[in-house]
């Protein structure tokens, strides 16, 4: 059996075209708001409660994130591709344009989403070239009435009906 290298932009292609949603990860750092997209979410365990992110190791922001006590993860609402690309932008105040709420303990979550997790790090495991973060959720809801924004051969995009 003859084994090839794999290049990451095949990866990236492939794995491409398996839909997911789009989430805000953020939170309150010396008292501004930080926070970075993932589209890598997902849930883990229902008892107790956890879910992943995977975090690129080359992020600048994650470090900043990684100290603080709460993350908040907004799943993106179809109207919300606007904050999801400021929050993906580099070199600028992500939080400009996007309207946002603070928990008691400095989760940051987003106005609008159509679901919100208030979440602690659980554990944080490093593997490639990303970071596994795996998240103890503390309180959460959703507004089934909010279509979630999608992520899709790079592109974001919105269900059909």
């Amino acid at each position: 059996m003859t084994t090839c290298a794999l290049e990451p932009t095949d990866m990236r292609r492939v794995l491409g075209a398996f839909p997911t949603g789009v989430t805000a990860v953020a939170a309150l750092v010396g008292g501004r708001p930080v926070g970075i997209t993932a589209n890598s979410f997902t849930s883990v365990s229902l008892e107790p409660p956890i879910v992943l992110i995977s975090v690129a190791h080359t992020s600048t922001t994650w470090p900043s994130l990684r100290r603080a006590a709460r993350l908040g993860i907004s799943v993106l609402g179809a109207h919300q591709e606007r904050q999801g690309r400021a929050l993906s932008a580099r070199g600028t105040d992500r939080f400009a344009s996007v309207q946002w709420r603070v928990t008691d303990d400095g989760a940051v979550l987003l106005e609008g989403a159509s679901a919100w997790l208030d979440c602690s790090i659980e554990r944080h495991i490093a593997v490639g070239d990303h970071d596994l973060v795996l998240l103890r959720v503390h309180a959460l809801d959703a507004d089934a009435s909010v279509p979630p924004l999608v992520f899709h051969a790079s592109r974001y995009r919105a269900l059909g009906s």
